[in-house]
């Protein structure tokens, strides 16, 4: 596990037209570790993540990947430095098989053909390398899988592309107990594989579960970044709905708000 961060923002600022929304962001994902992004409807995650992802440029500030500067304008510049994101409705196609789905868009071919044994070949190992034993088949329709399988096949899907950072935005949304444990288990061996992984959570026993470290928002702003061994549910509850916690460890890098 590396001490170095795969990706920074340093001091990010993005508004929209007079709401000024990110307030000098500062944020660390690092390879290895799974870092939670939580803070309450409207404190900014959603903002962030499309940030992250290239779809919302920021206004002013760095975005480093790997200790460099770089220029993400775009999905494709964000997805061409190793950078995944699994939206909460998953963009999966419910008419195609799981192989058709991870390879979507992406296919790979034989001439004018679709090379269909290389891709269920490819299908079968990140599964396998994951651990993944709830899905029978890789030509199993989406339609016929479960929740906690689709999501499943959405985060396989994003190991596919030998991805150094995976974004995942309330994975566990609207699964059942038995179904939840199995995504977090799977978010746990990403992160165990050098993957640098942020989860997008309202769930905190989830977070205290799979996290390495969390990164509380309040109104825009950063309120504390700290490993989550050094903090209680309370405290975080205590960012969230505050932006800042009186007895946190001055460890964390808790902003004023």
């Amino acid at each position: 596990m590396s001490d170095s961060p795969l990706l920074s923002l340093r001091g990010v600022n993005k508004s929209f037209g007079v709401a000024h929304v990110l307030h000098d962001v500062d944020l660390n994902i690092y390879p290895g570790q799974v870092t939670a992004l939580v803070g309450d409807n409207g404190a900014g995650k959603s903002t962030l993540v499309k940030a992250l992802a290239g779809i919302y440029p920021a206004d002013t500030g760095e975005y480093l990947f790997e200790g460099r500067p770089v220029s993400v304008h775009g999905p494709k510049d964000a997805s061409a430095l190793g950078i995944e994101v699994v939206y909460q409705d998953l963009a999966l196609c419910e008419n195609l098989d799981i192989v058709e789905n991870m390879f979507l868009g992406r296919e790979i071919r034989k001439g004018p053909f679709l090379d269909e044994t290389t891709m269920e070949s490819k299908a079968r190992q990140v599964l396998a390398s994951l651990s993944v034993r709830t899905v029978k088949s890789v030509r199993q329709s989406v339609s016929s899988l479960s929740g906690g399988q689709r999501q499943t096949v959405a985060i396989a899907k994003s190991a596919l592309w030998n991805s150094k950072v995976v974004l995942l935005d309330e994975p566990t949304a609207a699964l059942g107990v038995a179904q939840t444990a199995q995504v977090l288990q799977l978010v746990r061996r990403l992160a165990d594989q050098g993957v640098g992984v942020m989860l997008i959570s309202h769930n905190l026993t989830d977070v205290f579960e799979v996290a390495d470290r969390i990164t509380a928002l309040y109104l825009g702003r950063v309120a504390a970044d700290v490993a989550v061994k050094d903090v209680t549910s309370r405290q975080i509850v205590e960012l969230i709905t505050t932006g800042s916690s009186s007895d946190l460890p001055s460890s964390s890098s808790a902003a004023t708000v």
